[in-house]
């Protein structure tokens, strides 16, 4: 047995059209088939994979407390650097940029609307190919 790549995750929230928004416009998923839960959610989609989940909660109480959460973020590989970065600051998103050169590696840090850390990988060196 081996592990070859991340699935998928699964995101609680109060404000699910917040979320979708974000989640299709800023990074570009779609919205896709979902199984027909017994609660009210939506999977968003990169190409034919529903990398995120999203699932409506009703009291902010079961999102747990914050000292115990566990994930400090998820990360995505993308490309397309420069159009990235372009509509992160048309938006006036908040972001911070970390160039690790030693592994070719532009991560951006970014936070949805229920404040999640994700950040979005690209190669350094891609604009120059």
């Amino acid at each position: 047995m081996q592990i070859l790549r991340l699935d998928h995750v699964n995101i609680r929230t109060m404000q699910l059209d917040a979320m979708v928004k974000w989640y299709t416009e800023l990074l570009d998923l779609r919205i896709g088939p979902r199984p027909n839960f017994p609660f009210a959610g939506a999977w968003l989609y990169a190409g034919d994979i529903a990398i995120v989940h999203l699932v409506v909660i009703d009291d902010k109480n079961a999102m747990g407390a914050e000292q115990s959460l566990k994930l400090e973020h998820f990360a995505l590989r993308g490309s397309g650097l420069s159009a990235f970065e372009a509509k992160l600051n048309e938006r006036n998103e908040p972001y911070r940029r970390s160039d690790i050169t030693d592994f070719n590696t532009a991560q951006f840090n970014i936070w949805d609307p229920d404040g999640n850390h994700i950040h979005v990988d690209f190669e350094i060196n891609e604009i120059f190919k």
